[in-house]
């Protein structure tokens, strides 16, 4: 008797019928009709717990630097390519371009003097600066300027272009939910002029102008955005609320996350709640020697050494990490994050998306 590939695999399975010519019969009956009975896939469709296909990894900056630098010379920017941009591809998730199943990570490199043309498209974006200035991409025609330690959204169907009015090249971390649209069938993409019309370069943007005040609304936007309309969170505030967070901690008040462990989430200030609706975004300092509890939860993240080094531990795998290096963290697997001389880590994650499926679940567990 000649068994499918469906009862073979029953076969081996508890609780499964015993084989028989009717039984094969049915099974090539279900190939047939591209039917597949749940009895013999409920292991992996319904496991006990998260079993994530992506695996943790990590990247070294000074390596995506220098193959970055290389694309530079080798690879134009323009219609077609559109980005110098050069993806994070999990070594779980067969070759695709992805960092876990539903991010984006990539370092973006753009030469002297160089236009990466405007275009938009319905996934959501950011950038966020590990060095260098001189950039600005200019959202929806306003110009926003890229400087070291800021973190820039471009929230989707905004059209966008960037400029590098410096003599040196610049490259940045992209993050964006392209894996999540692609896996939806919820893409669009449109191109716009072939390069910036806006070419100026303000030290503020109109809507860091209009929005970036701590606490202040423009009482002539009443109304909810889905995305944060800040187009900038600039490093000074962000470094100055994690100083006082510690600084607090040291004088015996609340509001550090865990003992020498600040932490801020950047937010929407038209909902208070996250800054796209399918990407949070955090910046993590902890003091020196620090090792934070193991963390797990529903749901995928990266992380980017901003400053400092120290030891990363994501399940059974262990790297030192310095400035630059990303690591990504599959659902359901734990995370420490040991400092050396002190370490600042910017994180992004899609837990917003399981938030809002009510699929999410955290567990800490505390060190001896």
């Amino acid at each position: 008797m000649t068994l499918s590939p469906v009862s073979l695999k029953a076969l081996d399975a508890p609780g499964q019928p015993t084989p028989s010519p009717e039984l094969d019969e049915l099974y090539r009956g279900f190939e047939r009709e591209l039917l597949v009975p749940l009895w013999t896939e409920i292991g992996d469709l319904m496991p006990t717990s998260p079993r994530p296909a992506a695996v943790a990894h990590r990247w070294r900056w000074s390596e995506l630097v220098e193959l970055a630098e290389r694309a530079g010379e080798l690879v134009p920017v323009g219609r077609g390519g559109e980005r110098r941009a050069i993806a994070l591809a999990n070594p779980g998730l067969g070759g695709a371009p992805f960092a876990t199943p539903t991010l984006w990570a990539a370092i973006q490199y753009l030469n002297p003097r160089e236009d990466a043309p405007v275009h938009r498209h319905t996934q959501h974006a950011f950038r966020f600066v590990v060095e260098g200035e001189g950039v600005w991409t200019v959202v929806d025609g306003d110009p926003v300027a890229m400087r070291r330690g800021d973190f820039l959204l471009t929230p989707g169907w905004r059209f966008h272009g960037h400029h590098n009015q410096s003599d040196t090249p610049m490259a940045w971390l992209d993050g964006l939910d392209i894996p999540f649209v692609h896996a939806t069938g919820s893409a669009f993409f449109e191109l716009g002029p072939d390069a910036v019309e806006d070419r100026s370069t303000p030290v503020r943007s109109r809507a860091e102008r209009l929005w970036a005040h701590p606490g202040l609304r423009p009482v002539s936007q009443p109304s909810p955005a889905p995305s944060s309309p800040i187009a900038a969170y600039r490093w000074e505030h962000t470094d100055a609320a994690l100083a006082d967070q510690l600084a607090l901690e040291d004088e015996g008040h609340p509001g550090v996350i865990e003992p020498g462990h600040a932490a801020v989430r950047f937010t929407n200030p038209t909902t208070g709640g996250d800054v796209m609706p399918t990407i949070r975004a955090e910046m993590h300092r902890l003091r020196a020697g620090v090792r934070t509890a193991s963390r797990r939860e529903v749901g995928s993240a990266v992380w980017q050494v901003f400053d400092g080094e120290g030891v990363a531990r994501v399940a059974e795998r262990e790297w030192p990490v310095g400035r630059g290096d990303l690591v990504v963290v599959p659902s359901w697997v734990p995370l420490t994050f040991t400092a050396g001389a002190g370490l600042d880590l910017f994180r992004f994650s899609d837990t917003p998306i399981f938030e809002r499926l009510h699929a999410d679940r955290v567990e800490v567990e505390q060190g001896p």
